[in-house]
């Protein structure tokens, strides 16, 4: 597979929403990968189309498996275990880069190895995307998900990089309703009444 690389977003927000599919995270509806019709729209949802290779059952497999070791680089105690982890996806891909045009302009592009599975052509977005956000953005980009029942993790590419929660809106939501109540319940407190009194 030959895949542009010109921006490390696509490649972080990819391992994001990879992570994001585990069991561990989505605790009420449990793995989002289930078959290779889910893992097909996974991708078509990236805009990493697999080509004409069918989404196979082994495919599936392989890409959970790729997903904790990718869960495994972004909770990384240090920003060498990040590098080492990501610089081992690209590894075991077999990539090989190389500058060539696009739309008339060089871009560097990367090349799995023809018998690369789609797992390790997965890999390779993941891993240049998590190399380039520690080059350009640094390794505090790299969190846990704020929300105290989330187990989510996230690789934040925002330009400001106060991003707070692994998918704003659920997580961010459950969180600001949560405060609303606890204010509302603190303010009828104060005045003395409860939700039952107030009326």
């Amino acid at each position: 597979m030959q895949l542009t690389f010109t921006d490390y977003t696509l490649g972080a927000s990819v391992a994001t929403a990879l992570v994001l599919t585990a069991p561990e995270v989505l605790v009420a509806t449990g793995d989002a990968l289930t078959d290779g019709e889910s893992l097909h729209t996974f991708l078509t949802e990236h805009a990493l189309v697999p080509g004409d290779r069918p989404v196979t059952g082994t495919d599936v497999d392989e890409v959970r498996a790729l997903r904790t070791r990718v869960r495994d680089v972004v909770v990384a105690p240090d920003e060498e275990a990040i590098v080492d982890g990501a610089n081992q996806l690209l590894r075991a891909a077999r990539t090989v880069p190389f500058l060539g045009r696009h739309d008339g302009t060089w871009t560097w592009h990367l090349e799995t190895a023809p018998e690369s599975t789609l797992a390790d052509d997965l890999a390779v977005v993941i891993g240049t995307g998590l190399l380039g956000t520690v080059a350009a953005l640094g390794p505090a980009r790299f969190r846990s998900c704020e929300s105290p029942s989330c187990n989510g993790i996230f690789v934040d590419t925002s330009r400001a990089g106060r991003r707070r929660f692994c998918m704003p809106q659920v997580c961010g939501n459950r969180v600001n309703v949560a405060n609303f109540r606890a204010r509302r319940r603190e303010l009828q407190d104060r005045r003395g009444t409860g939700p039952l009194d107030a009326g």
